[in-house]
This record gives C-alpha cells, structure tokens and sequence, in this order.
C-alpha cells in the first residue's frame, strides 16, 4: 500500500469541509469542486450525518494539517516530536514548524503556486539555500537563509506563472522576497499569528490533544 495520497485532491478539501488549497489558483475559482458539492465524498457524503464526537474533532483538525502540507503520517508525528521538545506551547511549534518547511516557503515567497508545485521544482534542484542547491522539501528554514531559484531556471514555466499569481498577494513580514530577481531572505521566524496554513484557522491544541493519548 503506498503511503502517498495520489488520489483526486479535491477530494480531501471536500472530506474535511473546506479549501486547502491544494491545486493552487484553481481552488480561488468556481471550478473548485467545493464550490459545487460542499459535503464529504463518498455514497453517504450528502447525508450529513457524520457525528462528531471529541475524537473525530481531534482527528479532523489533524487530517485538515497534514493533507494541506501533503505529509504522511510518518512525517507528521516526526514534526510534532521535534516541536514537542522545543520550548513554548507545542502546537505552535509545529504550526511554525510547518509554515517554514522549504517548499512552502517558496510558495509564500511566490516561486510556486501550490506546496506540490513547491516540491516538484525543488526535487529538480532549481532552488538554491545560501548559494548551495537544496533538494530536501522538508528543510526548515532559519534566520538569515537566503533562498533563489538557480541563475538558469529562473524562466521555467511554473516559477514565470506563479510569480505572476503572488503580484496579487500580500506577503508576511517575516521574511522578503524580490520576485524580479527570484531571490528572499528570512528574516525571522514567524509567530503564531502569521501561520497561512489553512488560512490560520487552525486549533491546534485538538491535535496535541490527539497525539497526547
């Protein structure tokens, strides 16, 4: 059995009831199937009658994270292992954590336009950290790291196209990003309050909870 989901994404916006924006710019349109069928998939999925109990909350929050950020289960408790050793509350790591995993941050930074899109260029060894190419999505960014795509794939189609989509972005300020010159520097590492994963909406004391039994 593969672990890797390869399934219809827009099934798993729809099981967990909301975007996360997993095929990028077509989940803002009307073409995103949840704008056309919002209940969960499968033969039951319009009834409505899943319960909701204290488990199922703690379960959902912590499928809702892990299928925006497109991990396995494997990878996920690793990431929550380390954020629980970390001083200060443990979700908050984790959701910090998350936020600055490399290929999300070149889809904040505007270079990709979808996690997936993010990891494919980054596997290819487009993308540069302090001058040395990086093909470890996972790589958790730090202070003062400067990241680029490489001098000759600045003008892949993906970077071109998601660099035209960010124009329309706000950026955080954690970090700063000259999309001409396909390069941004990390400033700091974000709080809190400036997670973008699912829309910040994330209750993450459900998931430590989940993970504490």
């Amino acid at each position: 059995m593969c672990a890797v989901y390869r399934g219809p994404v827009c099934k798993l916006c729809r099981r967990e009831g909301e975007k996360l924006f997993l095929k990028g710019k077509r989940c803002a349109t009307a073409k995103c199937s949840i704008e056309k069928r919002e209940y969960p998939p499968g033969q039951h999925g319009s009834s409505g009658r899943y319960r909701k109990s204290g488990y199922g909350l703690q379960l959902r929050e912590k499928q809702k994270v892990k299928r925006t950020v497109q991990m396995t289960e494997k990878q996920f408790r690793k990431f929550f292992g380390i954020a629980e050793k970390q001083p200060g509350p443990t979700g908050a790591n984790l959701l910090i954590l998350l936020e600055t995993r490399l290929d999300n941050v070149l889809r904040l930074m505007g270079f990709s336009l979808s996690i997936k899109q993010a990891r494919q260029i980054i596997n290819h060894g487009h993308v540069l950290v302090n001058s040395k190419i990086c093909n470890i999505s996972s790589y958790v960014v730090k202070q003062g790291d400067l990241i680029s795509i490489r001098g000759k794939s600045s003008d892949i189609e993906p970077v071109k196209d998601s660099i035209e989509e960010s124009e329309k972005m706000p950026q955080p300020e954690w970090f700063k990003s000259d999309t001409a010159a396909r390069k941004g520097e990390i400033l700091r590492m974000p709080t809190r309050d400036e997670i973008t994963l699912c829309g910040g909406e994330v209750s993450e004391n459900l998931i430590v909870e989940l993970y504490s039994k």
